[in-house]
């Protein structure tokens, strides 16, 4: 493995968390791109389309650089959920999604500076949240304030109990990176995890 930086293409705090527990060193470059969704695109579609072009934005930048963007957009109904961004939305986007499944496409782009490729994926990850009363929503949104996540409840922490059931072949992409994808893809440029 040369010496290739790598870089996270991410001003997210939760991802550059799960990507500190791989023990690799890394720098953070936030990339400056528009995260509207293109009419007419589907979630997922703009789940990749993000991660690559947020990866793309940072390589452009940091010549032989191995750069990890991601993107997850949350659906219900084929529809896209957002970040709510204040109480009032995230109030409206729990009562809607109680007692529902909703579907986080957490994508993830390698792009390899060295030789312009990429690697590319979509995990979902299928989360059935519990059918609570406004009054408990309301509390929890009081105390953890997830307005900077996807469909207003983070996992990691107290969101865990507005949640009755997660599917997913990667427990970490729900939380915005998947580490089983990311350390296969990183595997694919030679990157080693264990020194010997």
């Amino acid at each position: 493995m040369t010496s290739s930086l790598l870089v996270l293409a991410s001003s997210s705090a939760y991802r550059k968390e799960l990507l500190s527990r791989l023990q690799l060193p890394f720098e953070v470059a936030v990339p400056a791109i528009d995260e509207a969704p293109l009419p007419g695109e589907t979630p997922s579609a703009t789940a990749l389309r993000l991660a690559r072009d947020k990866a793309a934005a940072v390589a452009a930048n940091m010549p032989g650089a191995i750069v990890i963007g991601s993107d997850q957009v949350a659906t219900l109904d084929n529809e896209q959920i957002g970040k709510p961004g204040n109480h009032a939305n995230a109030l409206a986007q729990l009562q809607k999604m109680r007692g529902r499944e909703v579907i986080f496409h957490t994508a993830l782009c390698v792009w390899d500076g060295r030789d312009g490729t990429h690697q590319l994926e979509n995990i979902q990850t299928v989360v059935r949240f519990r059918d609570l009363p406004d009054a408990e929503l309301d509390a929890y949104l009081r105390i953890e304030q997830p307005y900077d996540c996807a469909g207003s409840a983070k996992n990691e922490s107290l969101g865990i109990a507005i949640l009755e059931r997660i599917d997913s072949s990667d427990p970490t992409a729900l939380t915005g990176l998947p580490l089983i994808a990311l350390t296969g893809m990183l595997r694919n440029l030679g990157l080693t995890f264990f020194k010997q």
